[in-house]
């Protein structure tokens, strides 16, 4: 039945898009896609009529779902059928509130899908955000990784528009294998759309840094930004605005309120005066390293947690992943470890190596009871970063935490009635 499902929505929603023909953002990389999404639209919904993906809808499943609008019926064939009759309505009668902008992340869990994923959907402009080892359980290798996150590139034409960053080895050199107009982001010399002069709060409020294109140059003071990885999803939206010709000084300005999705790199208030960096949404090494640098950055008057669960989808790579993130343990200055899962205990077992005594390192099976050892140990003054893949659910750890658990729907990821039960 979901075979059949996933060929009646490709049919469907191909034939919407060559009715309405929107233009398509396609969006794809191992970390930052939603972010990047979030940014593009946040800066064009001011001037067009576009729609970006809601949830994670951005597979064989949740690409069409977007081109049509509507929500899975998961196993109700009743709310199939409405989906089905929504599609006609749109196929058979013209909709003048169809959007000018599609923007669509694209994952790639499995080898072929941004294949499948173009072909139902072509882009005007690809972004490609930054490439790391995740999902190498299909995926075996990095380079097999490269390649089907560059076909957003090379499925391109040439009065399109590849978006890379020139900040990422794996990501830059992908401009020779487009034929589009190139846009590069970041803050390497080579960057079209370039940072400068960074300067991060050390309370965790926000940055200062100015921005370049070409001759011209802006001075922006973004709030909420903790990582230079979310700085890239901010140039990276810069670069969409001047496709669309919207000017750099109206484009900064537009995210400087920005905040971004839930799970990702946010600062929640903690029990007992602490304050939690909740990066709970999803994990991988560089998303890991990332997180550890703002943890080691930010003003702390106590003690710095890192609160680590397993990273999951790594494949044969699983062991070797984890043990780098022990050694970044003493690299970063942890004050103390938690790892949750029966992978992460290889990080404790190297961060222990490294020095890091048996009492400042704690192993759980679950999230549940660390959240719990948490509430007891943790204490006035302390800085606790709590991060892991999905399947971890750290997310319920940092509910345990937050000094208003009664707003865990609004500041947290997975809080629909869905994943509660789980």
């Amino acid at each position: 039945m979901k075979k059949i499902i996933q060929k009646i929505l490709y049919f469907l929603s191909k034939k919407i898009l060559k009715k309405y023909k929107p233009e398509i953002i396609g969006i794809t990389g191992s970390v930052g896609k939603t972010s990047t999404k979030e940014a593009i639209f946040w800066i064009l919904k001011e001037k067009f009529n576009v729609r970006k993906n809601i949830k994670n809808y951005n597979t064989e499943f949740g690409v069409p779902l977007t081109i049509i609008n509507a929500k899975s019926g998961g196993k109700n064939i009743l709310k199939w059928l409405i989906v089905f009759f929504k599609t006609f309505k749109l196929i058979l009668f013209k909709n003048k509130n169809y959007p000018k902008i599609l923007i669509l992340e694209m994952a790639a869990d499995h080898p072929d899908d941004i294949k499948y994923l173009t072909k139902l959907a072509p882009c005007k402009i690809g972004v490609v955000t930054a490439i790391g080892p995740s999902h190498l359980e299909f995926f075996e290798n990095i380079q097999n990784i490269i390649k089907e996150k560059q076909i957003l590139i090379s499925h391109l034409e040439k009065n399109n528009f590849a978006i890379l960053n020139a900040d990422d080895n794996l990501v830059y050199p992908m401009r020779k294998k487009t034929q589009a107009n190139i846009l590069t982001f970041g803050i390497s010399e080579n960057a079209k759309i370039r940072a400068e002069n960074i300067e991060f709060e050390k309370d965790g409020s926000g940055l200062m840094c100015k921005i370049l294109d070409n001759q011209k140059e802006t001075f922006a003071n973004f709030k909420n930004i903790l990582s230079l990885s979310q700085l890239s999803s901010f140039l990276s939206a810069v670069a969409v605005a001047k496709i669309y010709n919207i000017n750099l000084q109206d484009a900064v300005d537009s995210l400087r309120n920005f905040k971004f999705p839930a799970g990702r790199l946010q600062i929640i208030q903690g029990i007992k005066k602490t304050l939690i960096i909740d990066d709970t949404y999803n994990s991988s090494p560089k998303a890991v390293k990332v997180a550890l640098e703002v943890l080691s950055r930010l003003n702390c008057a106590g003690r710095r947690w890192a609160v680590l669960g397993d990273m999951l989808e790594l494949g044969a790579h699983t062991e070797t992943a984890h043990q780098e993130v022990g050694e970044w343990i003493k690299q970063f200055k942890v004050d103390r470890l938690v790892v949750v899962g029966e992978k992460s205990t290889d990080t404790l077992k190297v961060a222990e190596t490294n020095g890091l005594k048996n009492e400042r390192a704690t192993s759980f099976a679950n999230s549940i009871d660390a959240g719990k050892f948490l509430q007891n140990e943790i204490e006035e003054g302390d800085l606790i970063l709590v991060k892991g893949s999905q399947g971890m659910r750290m997310e319920k750890i940092v509910k345990e935490i937050m000094a208003e658990p009664l707003r865990a729907k609004e500041l947290l990821v997975r809080q629909s009635d869905e994943w509660l039960k789980k």
